[in-house]
């Protein structure tokens, strides 16, 4: 990580009403970077929480398949609130897939999407696959859903998929994919929004101290990041890093306050992200302690 691209000031980017077009002009300023460094640098330079979440997103996906297309992307696991293979319906039969998923990040401006589909044969239990549709192709229908409280810049949507023709990635769909995709989730958004509010410290003139500790957090974000995301010793660190985050909370809270009422309310609105997936992250840090 190029760490001075980071302390030293850099003008933020304006939000773009076009979520894909907002993406490519923050590639285009950051060049060829690794995931850790879209997820820092991009949300450092990001004009919400929202945007910088995903920032963190797409290097999170990135890590999870570093030959993703330079587009914004999706993985689609959830359905009917569920990850679980056996409540799962969508099904891949001979390189086509059929079946909806539920929630789609970014859905109306997500060029490719990772589809997780049952592949097992009748009398064998749940078993998935990872396959790729682009939007657009026969087949695939992206439905914009209606904006959310939480970060409502960021548009959300369902995908319906009729006999839709596909790729495959080698390995297990679950175990390669979409159980690690969780703990790479949680890491590179926390690293971006750790990051965007590391900016508005800058910008805000925060303590220095604060600052520092912020810049300290981030770098054992880097750590985290070098680990694999399905090692118990990456879930433990991974949990020292949110305890971290965590005990900043009142600190943050007050030099908000201090500042403008824009940034305030922005982070107050969306913050509530960062504890979306505390439950799941808790069980996996439970677990991985438990094995240590």
């Amino acid at each position: 990580m190029p760490w001075h691209s980071l302390i030293e000031r850099g003008e933020r980017l304006t939000a773009h009403p076009d979520l894909a077009e907002g993406y490519a002009a923050l590639l285009q300023r950051l060049g060829s970077v690794t995931p850790f460094e879209l997820a820092v640098a991009g949300g450092r330079l990001m004009a919400t929480p929202g945007l910088a979440f995903l920032v963190g997103y797409q290097a999170a996906l990135r890590a999870l398949w570093p030959s993703a297309p330079h587009s914004l992307g999706a993985l689609c696991a959830t359905e009917q609130r569920s990850l679980r293979p056996a409540d799962m319906q969508t099904r891949l039969s001979d390189l086509r897939l059929c079946g909806r998923k539920d929630f789609v990040t970014a859905g109306d401006a997500a060029e490719w999407l990772l589809i997780a589909a049952r592949c097992e044969a009748p009398d064998e239990r749940p078993r998935l696959s990872l396959a790729v549709v682009y939007a657009g192709e026969p087949g695939v229908t992206l439905e914009k859903l209606p904006p959310m409280a939480l970060m409502p810049d960021i548009s959300h949507g369902r995908v319906v998929l009729d006999s839709a023709p596909c790729e495959l990635l080698a390995g297990d769909g679950w175990d390669a994919y979409v159980k690690p995709f969780r703990t790479l989730e949680d890491l590179y958004v926390l690293s971006a929004m750790v990051a965007w509010l590391y900016g508005v410290g800058q910008d805000c003139e925060w303590p220095q101290g604060l600052q520092l500790r912020l810049l300290g957090l981030l770098a054992g974000c880097a750590e985290v990041s070098r680990h694999n995301p399905s090692t118990a010793a990456g879930h433990v660190l991974l949990g020292g890093l949110f305890a971290q985050f965590k005990g900043l909370d009142d600190e943050l809270n007050g030099a908000l306050a201090a500042g403008p009422d824009s940034w305030r309310e922005m982070w107050m609105r969306d913050k509530a992200v960062m504890d979306m997936a505390a439950g799941a992250r808790a069980k996996r840090l439970a677990k991985a302690l438990g094995s240590t």
